[in-house]
């Protein structure tokens, strides 16, 4: 056995278990943060084996941008790279060079296209640009002739969206161009603007112009999908398909049941407890008033970081609910910029105390659920989660099912 003095040599992390380096580590995070974001890297992967699966014989793909939804751009893109992913979209060449540093060999694509003066960066990351009009096709030229560069291009093609692409009298101009051999053209691509509505009549209108414009472009792989369209059926897949909010937990088919695993689990903490009086208001502009003496709960999280305004309360309005010791407690009055207030009298005494955490979003609250209070969609939500939390990453160590190297999972991070 090493003596007594040699023990205070030897690190903590060598004397506890795997789990018992989580927890440290967390409540290390969570000492000086306002609450902890805990992302499931593995719900992440078995959501986007589902998606794969559902799209077969077409490649799935995984949009990435924004930080993957707020969920972390490296672990997300480790994680699913390790499970056999093997190509990324992200908007801009920032997450471009994130994404490159952790997938050395993916094909990457960045959808807000190409400037001439960008074009030394997208050979550096080896990334490739995604096209969407004719201005940027020739500046992406030039830059290729002048420099040799050949790393590909993407051909965004609107069909309906009007937000970026070549329209498709533009499209077919440039069908010669294709079909005249070493384009460097890689994808030609186009966005639905309703898909996650079933019946939307300009589904199948996109669908008919993209099926028209890509059959003109000889041996260029297509790709129309996003989360929601892979679930309209295999007429919308081609040979590539790019779910993004999917992936994370956001229902993609609004019109039933959310076929994906929720991906996020965020808690923050109870600062302090006070009694208010029958009759008194609670938060800013004294909107909401107890209609009984009541026991609040003070919560470390406001709109500062991603909870939004929206979700509180008044007089005439119930607002969000939050997880106090496994119950559902409103919100009361406001939310303000970094607390909230939760009315937690119909809990049994002592439940709720100063210092415990409470669930804004798990445990059973879902992504979608939160979106409603807040007025937005899922979308958002993910992706203005706040700084100021810990966060903390579980899984992120699956393997290909044909026997990739396992991920690695990101290390639980102090607050920012």
């Amino acid at each position: 056995m090493a003596p007594a003095s040699d023990l205070k040599s030897i690190a903590a992390a060598d004397l506890l278990s795997p789990e018992a380096n989580a927890a440290a580590a967390l409540a290390a995070a969570t000492a000086t943060a306002p609450g902890v974001l805990t992302i499931d890297l593995d719900a992440i992967v078995a959501n986007w084996r589902k998606l794969e699966k559902t799209a077969v014989p077409a490649e799935c793909a995984a949009v990435i941008k924004a930080d993957a939804y707020g969920c972390g751009l490296q672990p997300v893109a480790r994680a699913l790279a390790a499970a056999g992913c093997k190509t990324f979209f992200v908007a801009t060449l920032d997450e471009a060079r994130l994404a490159r540093e952790v997938l050395p060999s993916a094909d990457l694509y960045v959808l807000d296209g190409f400037f001439q003066n960008c074009g030394d960066s997208f050979a550096k990351f080896n990334c490739r640009p995604v096209i969407g009009d004719l201005y940027e096709l020739a500046e992406w030229d030039v830059f290729c002739r002048r420099s040799g560069w050949s790393g590909g291009a993407a051909i965004h093609i609107d069909t309906g969206m009007n937000r970026l692409g070549l329209n498709l009298v533009e499209a077919n101009g440039i069908v010669p161009r294709i079909n005249a051999g070493d384009h460097g053209i890689t994808l030609v691509m186009s966005h639905l603007a309703c898909a996650e509505t079933l019946n939307h009549p300009l589904n199948a209108k996109q669908l008919a112009a993209f099926r028209e414009i890509a059959s003109l472009y000889d041996g260029v792989p297509a790709s129309l999908a996003n989360s929601s369209a892979i679930f309209l059926g295999p007429q919308f897949q081609f040979d590539m398909v790019r779910p993004g909010a999917a992936l994370y937990g956001i229902n993609p088919t609004p019109e039933a049941d959310n076929p994906m695993q929720p991906v996020v689990d965020l808690k923050a903490r109870i600062i302090q407890l006070r009694n208010v009086e029958r009759g008194d208001s609670v938060g800013y502009g004294g909107t909401w008033t107890a209609r009984r003496p009541t026991r609040l709960a003070i919560v470390s999280a406001g709109y500062a970081d991603g909870y939004f305004r929206a979700a509180g309360s008044n007089d005439g309005t119930r607002g969000a609910e939050v997880i106090v010791a496994g119950k559902r407690c409103p919100v009361a009055g406001r939310v303000s910029m970094d607390l909230m207030a939760v009315d937690v009298t119909d809990l049994p005494d002592k439940t709720a105390r100063r210092g415990h955490m409470v669930t804004l979003l798990g445990e059973g609250i879902t992504v979608d659920e939160l979106a409603h209070h807040f007025g937005t969609i899922g979308y958002e939500v993910l992706s203005s989660l706040g700084s100021r939390y810990a966060r903390i990453y579980k899984g992120g160590e699956a393997k290909s099912e044909t026997g990739g190297a396992p991920a690695n999972a990101a290390a639980p991070a102090a607050p920012a």
